[in-house]
């Protein structure tokens, strides 16, 4: 298995984990029979906490299509494990500026994992056929 394979299942626990900070601390309010309850997430931590799971969810789809797709069109592996890397660390920043509220910071990050994203989906360009 291919670190960037290993940097897959890594986004999921990411993804699962950024969601529970505003379920512990809100452990009180929180009701796990109802646990989509917008109410929940109110303004402030636990709205962003909720906002960084949501756009983890939507990231993952292009981060795993990217990885597989360059893998299977024969990309340079060591290039696509180091991007993979560092996409996983970019979302790991992504997630605290979100969490720290600093939006701007976290823009930077969005668009540079975004960057990282995309150069692993065209990697194998780089390859002669």
């Amino acid at each position: 298995m291919t670190i960037a394979e290993l940097c897959l299942p890594a986004m999921i626990v990411l993804i699962i984990a950024t969601i529970l900070p505003a379920k512990v601390l809100g452990r009180k309010e929180y009701d796990n029979a109802n646990p989509r309850n917008p109410a929940f997430y109110t303004p402030g931590f636990r709205a962003r906490s909720l906002g960084a799971h949501q756009n983890g969810m939507e990231a993952f789809p292009f981060f795993a299509a990217a990885v597989l797709l360059a893998e299977m069109r024969a990309g340079q592996q060591g290039t696509i494990d180091m991007l993979a890397t560092g996409f996983v660390l970019a979302r790991l920043v992504y997630v605290g500026c979100y969490m720290a509220d600093k939006p701007a910071a976290r823009s930077i990050v969005w668009a540079a994992g975004f960057a990282l994203n995309l150069a692993i989906f065209v990697s194998p360009l780089s390859v002669g056929r």
